[in-house]
């Protein structure tokens, strides 16, 4: 039997875990690289910025913040304040996870031409949301000589909370995306009907279904088989959130993903995307 919260595990893990944020910042940078012309538009003004945008913006530079962050925080070889660091990476790092179901809600919420009921459920969600999110906030590192920066105290059932929270929130998105598109409010042209549901189907709602099973890989045991995930068992500080980085960041991918094609669709086609050109431009849809 593994004796989790002995020294020598924990310093295991925390190679492994060390070698897993490395792994984790490369695939990221990539990520940001083959994307970064679609942020240099709007910073030449090709593009103009709407306020939906801002959701975009903040989930996409926050994870590389935190993936950044973390990296600092495993490569140090001088006392610093890690807790302080800690606490920023975990800030931002539940940001990103509100924020990619933001970015995933906002486009349904105008898929459904921003009806109050169904606006006002998904904000009070959102709000929920947030709430557990600042409360996972609160964790305990320090500097060990040869190690960097460990976390030695970590929020376990509130960081699960809030993981299932997202999975759901998740669900909600999709099944309510999923209704717009099969019963949608004015059928215009079928090409244009068809237009919209492919494009929505192919690179939305797929994308939810990634970020609803990136949410569930870490809840799945404690959902279908009553058992705990890897957060809820608590093995030791660093096992509680090396599951943590890899969903924050798949949802990330996906979400960002949803806003840049929704942008570029609407940039090279003449047709309306969706059922009110009024409703698109609100989106900030248009390039």
């Amino acid at each position: 039997m593994v004796d989790w919260q002995s020294p020598e595990e924990i310093a295991r893990d925390g190679v492994v875990f060390a070698n897993f944020m490395h792994l984790l910042l490369g695939l990221y940078l990539w990520e940001f690289c083959i994307s970064l012309p679609f942020d240099w538009d709007y910073i030449r003004g090709k593009r103009v910025f709407r306020w939906p945008m801002t959701f975009y913006f903040a989930n996409r530079y926050l994870l590389l913040f935190v993936l950044v962050g973390i990296v600092v925080s495993l490569n140090v070889t001088a006392p610093i304040n890690c807790q302080a660091l800690y606490t920023f990476n975990q800030f931002c790092g539940n940001a990103t996870i509100g924020l990619a179901s933001i970015n995933l809600s906002i486009r349904t919420m105008f898929l459904w031409l921003r009806k109050w009921y169904i606006v006002g459920p998904l904000v009070v969600i959102i709000i929920g949301h947030w709430s557990i999110l600042m409360h996972g906030v609160l964790l305990k590192a320090a500097y060990f000589p040869g190690q960097g920066c460990v976390v030695t105290e970590a929020s376990g059932p509130i960081i699960a909370a809030a993981f299932v929270y997202a999975m759901a929130f998740d669900f909600i998105v999709l099944i309510l995306t999923g209704i717009r598109l099969t019963f949608p409010a004015r059928r215009r042209s079928m090409g244009q009907e068809a237009t919209l549901t492919r494009l929505i189907f192919t690179d939305g709602l797929i994308y939810f279904l990634i970020a609803f099973l990136a949410n569930l890989i870490t809840t799945a045991r404690n959902l279908f088989f009553h058992d705990h995930t890897f957060v809820l068992l608590d093995l030791n500080p660093i096992m509680s959130v090396i599951t943590n980085v890899p969903a924050a960041m798949a949802s990330t991918i996906v979400a960002t993903r949803v806003v840049r094609r929704l942008k570029n669709f609407s940039s090279q086609s003449s047709e309306v995307f969706v059922y009110d050109h009024n409703l698109l431009h609100s989106i900030g849809a248009n390039p």
